[in-house]
């Protein structure tokens, strides 16, 4: 997201709050399970998020909240809360 205006402030934390929120009650997801969270149960259909930016979004914007580790059988990032 380019740009410093309010809404899209308010865009990217309703995002990282959704989330955080989603991860913490469900450790174990996978970034396919975040996406279909978003998409399909909050509805937010225009998040711009594919499986493969959740892996880079989480680090560039959740770094201190959300870890993960290598599933070793898919080879698949699992997130998992930290704080």
């Amino acid at each position: 997201m380019q740009g410093k205006g309010s809404q899209k402030k308010a865009r990217l934390e309703r995002l990282k709050n959704e989330i955080f929120e989603y991860v913490s009650q469900t450790p174990g997801a996978s970034a396919a399970d975040i996406v279909a969270f978003l998409s399909n149960e909050r509805k937010m259909r225009n998040h711009g998020l594919t499986t493969r930016k959740v892996g880079l979004f989480i680090p560039r914007h959740l770094k201190e909240t959300i870890g993960f580790r290598l599933d070793t059988s898919t080879g698949k990032r699992i997130y998992h809360c930290t704080a």
